[in-house]
């Protein structure tokens, strides 16, 4: 769930993107001239790559980051959305996301028509873009720890998505996070969970998350829910597998529909 921005020196270190850098170094006996015209042309293609990248939008540079060698259940919600519409319906008017980088998600949400959306961040926003410090001024998306009550009024939402961010909970804080996400909405929760053995988190970025993620087998969370009374919402998953199958949407992270408490 690494954020860094892709390095262009370490792109051009693996020879992959300016193929006429390279081969101006391995023709060490060419004329001055002609390695002087290739280191040129070597310039100005990373030029026009560097240049190229910086029309992205915040949100894809944010994506893009995210997914540089890990498995990012975030952006995979993103991929989702069109496909939990067709399941949730009406539900999807009133969304509140909870993860990493909760303001892309947010910042789509909030372009689709008749839909309101807040996000919660559970870790820190220090390198947030403009785009995301505004969300948070606005009250939109909150810096909030889920270990801990969350900062809203029972069933305050319609649909509560989560993603990216339960892996990383202890079953200590699982036992009082999943609650409060099934108390604050009304018509169910959708959890998108790593499998075993992605690549996650990196060393670097421990201290941030506290430990390492738990990838969990989808038959360990199938038995934590029984075991703390959290219902499949079956009727949703039901939709889900179908508008999954009709759109050819293969998630890549572990999808499930709770119901919320009543």
């Amino acid at each position: 769930m690494s954020r860094r921005p892709v390095n262009p020196a370490r792109r051009l270190a693996d020879g992959g993107s300016i193929p006429f850098v390279g081969s101006a170094h391995s023709k060490s006996r060419s004329s001055p001239l002609l390695s002087v015209i290739l280191l040129a042309v070597g310039a100005v293609l990373l030029i026009g790559y560097l240049y190229s990248g910086s029309g992205k939008t915040a949100i894809e540079k944010e994506a893009l980051s995210k997914v540089e060698g890990v498995v990012s259940c975030t952006l995979e919600v993103q991929r989702a959305l069109p496909v939990l519409k067709k399941a949730y319906g009406d539900s999807m008017l009133k969304v509140l996301h909870v993860g990493p980088e909760t303001c892309s998600v947010v910042s789509k949400l909030l372009k689709e028509e008749d839909t309101e959306a807040w996000g919660v961040e559970p870790y820190d926003l220090d390198d947030a873009d403009a785009n995301c410090r505004s969300l948070v001024r606005k009250g939109i998306v909150r810096v909030a720890d889920i270990k801990f009550p969350l900062p809203y009024r029972a069933k305050s939402f319609s649909l509560v998505i989560v993603s990216d961010a339960v892996d990383y909970l202890s079953p200590k804080y699982l036992n009082r996070t999943l609650p409060e996400l099934a108390r604050v909405s009304v018509d169910g929760v959708v959890i998108f969970a790593g499998y075993p053995g992605q690549h996650r988190a990196k060393v670097s970025e421990l201290s941030k998350f506290g430990r390492p993620a738990k990838l969990r087998s989808s038959t360990w969370w199938i038995r934590y829910f029984l075991q703390n009374s959290l219902e499949e919402n079956e009727v949703a998953a039901k939709k889900f597998d179908q508008a999954s199958v009709k759109r050819s949407y293969k998630p890549v992270c572990q999808v499930f529909h709770l119901k919320s408490y009543h």
